[in-house]
C-alpha cells in the first residue's frame, strides 16, 4: 500500500512502466534486478523505479516519485542511476519517459572497444521520430561505465552540447539508456535498438 498522497497521474504512468517493465523482461532485457525505468508528471516530478526491484514484477510501491534534481519525495530509495534520468529531463522538455534496460545485444555491442554504433541504410530506423527515410542514420554513443553517476551525467551532458540529437546512448558493458514523449514511445526505441544491434553483430560475424 502507498501512503505517499500521490496525484492519479502518477498511477497511471506507474502502469505505463509496469507494462513495459512486463514486455522487456519477456524479453530477457532486463535479468535479476537490472535497469531502471522513469516517467515525468505534468508538475515536473518524475515517477521512476525504486532501487534493487526486478522489472518484470514491479507493482506500484516499487515506483516512487522523485523531483527533477533527483531528490526522493517520498521516502523511498530510488535507482542508483536517477540522476542519468533527470539529466535528460533537465535537457529536453518534451522527453516524459526515459528507459535503462541490459540487454544482451546491447552489452554485446558496447563492449567492442569503439566510441559509437553508427545505425544507417535500415527501414527500422524510422520507428523513430522525425525519421522518415531508411537513408538516414541514427549514432548512439558509448561512454565508458562509471559508478559516480554524477560525473557521468555530465560526460552526457557534455557529449550533447557538442553533438547532433541522438535518440539513445549506450554504457560499456552495462546497458542502453533511452527516452521519448512517452513511455510506449521509448519501448518503441528499444526494440528498434534491440533488433538493429542484433544486425550489426549478425553482420559481423558474416
Amino acid at each position: 500500500m502507498d501512503y505517499y498522497p500521490y496525484p492519479e497521474e502518477f498511477y497511471h504512468l506507474a502502469d505505463a512502466l509496469i507494462y513495459a517493465g512486463k514486455i522487456i523482461d519477456s524479453k530477457g532485457w532486463v535479468p535479476a534486478t537490472s535497469g531502471n525505468f522513469s516517467a515525468r508528471l505534468s508538475d515536473g516530478t518524475i515517477a521512476i523505479t525504486v532501487s534493487g526491484r526486478h522489472k518484470g514484477h514491479l507493482q506500484h510501491s516499487d515506483i516512487m516519485l522523485i523531483d527533477v534534481q533527483g531528490n526522493p519525495l517520498d521516502g523511498k530509495v530510488p535507482s542508483a542511476e536517477t540522476l542519468l534520468h533527470t539529466q535528460l529531463y533537465q535537457r529536453f522538455s518534451d522527453v516524459n519517459a526515459v528507459l535503462h534496460p541490459h540487454s544482451l545485444n546491447g552489452t554485446l555491442i558496447s563492449m567492442q572497444r569503439r566510441k559509437k554504433v553508427t545505425l544507417k541504410n535500415y527501414e527500422l530506423i524510422k520507428a523513430f521520430s522525425g525519421i522518415t527515410t531508411h537513408k538516414s542514420r541514427i549514432i548512439v554513443p558509448i561512454f565508458a561505465n562509471d559508478q559516480n553517476i554524477a560525473r557521468l551525467a555530465e560526460q552526457v551532458e557534455n557529449y550533447m552540447d557538442c553533438n547532433a540529437e541522438i535518440y539513445a546512448y549506450l554504457l560499456a558493458g552495462h546497458g542502453l539508456y533511452t527516452w521519448g514523449s512517452s513511455v510506449n514511445e521509448s519501448l518503441r526505441y528499444l526494440e528498434a535498438l534491440d533488433f538493429l544491434f542484433a544486425c550489426e553483430l549478425q553482420a559481423q560475424r558474416s
